[in-house]
């Protein structure tokens, strides 16, 4: 079923890129998400698309079908006060939150932590804050689950990340927060990590990325995600080569935040990788008054405990299933 973009229609950068692929499963996580995250209904859906409604009322029916879209009816998603109290005493947070995830569908996980990290920084922004997100999936599905923030700028942290068609990257993700806010959006086209210290340097020298990277050091909060030092659970680290995993794992580093690598003691691990990384600095990171930080899932133990650690963390929002990982192994 082809879809083709009308002259009036109101597209992001990840649909039309979606549309220009021909990727039909990108273009059906692209309804999917107007649909179930944005309520938008199927006429302006097929306006947008260039689709009929029944065309889109097709596609829906199919990303069910075939898995991309899953409805759950019950307790998962919901708070666990409990969990979050024990939580945040173990570690010594300022704030813990805990949303019970499905043992059965471990991939809900990111859709539940998204929703319970929107609430939180929409609760947390004020008027006229400077808020500062870093890319990761469940920073995609807060912004598919924010409908309001009060006016603040948005600031990158760090450079771009190009996630597969259907997936907003990093420019769009800082855009369209900016765009909930009625605020500024600033931007970094640059990739997240570049091949060597001298093209970082370049980069960085650059009055447009300066400037982004300016403002990030004097936000009022940030948004960010922990990511594992191991395949798939870090966003990082799929972006480099095996020797270069390896190497970083040698020097002690256990997962990441932004970038910038840390140990199980918390203690910030100065490898080559941080010299060529496009974004604010560790301690930089560490200075902005509320941070709050997302993870999921009991593989990210060890590494979200070493977040907090390296005081990298102000408010932790987890599911249940990560929750109880870090209380058995606090």
């Amino acid at each position: 079923m082809k879809a083709v973009a009308t002259g009036g229609s109101d597209l992001s950068e990840t649909e039309s890129r979606a549309l220009e692929s021909g990727d039909d499963v990108a273009v059906q996580i692209a309804i999917a998400r107007r649909y179930y995250h944005r309520d938008e209904s199927k006429v302006a859906i097929a306006k947008a698309f260039g689709l009929s409604r029944f065309q889109v009322a097709r596609l829906l029916q199919d990303a069910r079908r075939d898995g991309l879209v899953r409805i759950e009816i019950g307790a998962p998603g919901s708070r666990d006060r409990e969990l979050a109290a024990a939580l945040q005493e173990r570690l010594g947070l300022a704030k813990a939150v805990v949303v019970a995830s499905a043992p059965s569908s471990p991939h809900m996980a990111v859709e539940y932590v998204g929703r319970a990290l929107a609430e939180e920084v929409a609760a947390a922004v004020k008027a006229g804050d400077a808020l500062g997100v870093a890319w990761s999936s469940t920073t995609v599905a807060m912004a598919d689950a924010l409908a309001q923030l009060r006016p603040c700028s948005v600031v990158q942290l760090a450079g771009a990340i190009y996630p597969p068609a259907g997936v907003p990257g990093s420019v769009e993700i800082t855009r369209r927060l900016a765009q909930v806010a009625r605020g500024d959006a600033h931007t970094i086209y640059a990739p997240l990590v570049v091949a060597d210290a001298e093209t970082a340097g370049g980069l960085l020298r650059q009055p447009e990325i300066d400037d982004v990277l300016k403002r990030a050091r004097s936000l009022d909060l940030a948004v960010m995600s922990v990511g594992a030092w191991h395949p798939s659970a870090s966003a990082v680290y799929d972006l480099l080569s095996p020797q270069e995993q390896e190497e970083i794992a040698a020097a002690g580093a256990c997962g990441e935040i932004s970038g910038r690598l840390f140990d199980t003691a918390g203690r910030i691990v100065a490898a080559s990788l941080s010299e060529r990384v496009i974004g604010v600095t560790a301690e930089e990171l560490q200075a902005v008054p509320h941070r709050i930080v997302s993870s999921h899932g009991a593989f990210r133990a060890e590494a979200t405990r070493a977040a907090v650690r390296a005081g990298l963390v102000h408010t932790l929002v987890v599911d249940s299933e990560l929750a109880a990982a870090l209380l058995e192994t606090a």
